[in-house]
């Protein structure tokens, strides 16, 4: 009987691989190639067009993160609490993150910022739920991507976020968007593993949204490397059909009941 991998023996591996998946096709497609799917609030802007993450729902990453969980069986999945779920009070925090996890059988939640919400963390870390940080640019609390880290404040913020997501629990944490200097600094100091995302090489492990590396979306970054053409071989495709169509070619009658 295949059995899904543990946090403990995510925590134990010198590399850690991250993609994030939403749909049953994708989760099955990445199940047992990655330790850990992220069920990413990055769904509003890759499946359903929108310009922020704001603008996704609990009932959507519910549903999503259902779908991901019942399409595999080996890897660790983590969902994103959406904006709103968990900034008002950690009482509610709580409750959105039992509902979450227990309605999709998900095994932890991430959670974006640092000292804003650490009493929230450790509320939910000390009720036995699993939460995975997000630090540097937070795309829930901004309007426009930037890189994290290019002043005196946020270098001195970015650190101090980190410590207090290390001391209030959390098992990893996700630097996104960040100079590689302060990443580095980082990751020789974290006592827990840092996931970086056009953060620095130096991470113990990275993490990408699968349609990006997968070239399924217009998103371009410096750090969005395309390991497959699909748009490209997509098209090839759905022009051959479209012609047999055409040409009576499809379906013939072998095809047909």
């Amino acid at each position: 009987m295949i059995k899904r991998i543990s946090l403990e023996q995510i925590l134990q591996k010198p590399s850690i691989v991250c993609l994030t998946a939403y749909t049953v096709p994708i989760a099955s497609l990445v199940d047992g190639q990655v330790d850990l799917i992220l069920v990413g609030d990055s769904v509003g802007q890759v499946l359903y067009g929108y310009e922020s993450t704001r603008q996704v729902t609990i009932d959507m990453m519910i549903n999503h993160a259902k779908a991901v969980v019942n399409a595999t069986k080996k890897s660790f999945v983590v969902v994103d609490m959406p904006y709103g779920s968990y900034q008002k009070t950690k009482v509610e925090a709580l409750r959105n993150a039992k509902k979450i996890l227990s309605h999709t059988g998900a095994m932890a939640v991430k959670l974006e910022g640092g000292e804003n919400i650490k009493d929230t963390v450790r509320y939910l870390t000390d009720n036995n739920i699993k939460v995975m940080g997000h630090i540097g640019m937070t795309p829930q609390y901004i309007e426009k991507p930037k890189i994290y880290g290019g002043t005196e404040k946020e270098k001195m913020q970015f650190f101090k976020d980190a410590s207090i997501l290390e001391k209030a629990g959390v098992f990893s944490i996700v630097v996104e968007c960040t100079f590689k200097k302060l990443v580095d600094e980082l990751v020789k100091s974290s006592t827990v593993p840092i996931i970086g995302i056009g953060a620095s090489t130096n991470c113990r492990g990275q993490i990408m949204v699968t349609e990006d590396i997968l070239d399924m979306t217009k998103f371009n970054s410096k750090f969005a490397k395309k390991y497959f053409k699909f748009f490209k071989k997509a098209k090839i495709s759905i022009k051959k059909y479209s012609d047999e169509v055409r040409k009576k070619k499809y379906p013939k009658r072998d095809q047909c009941y």
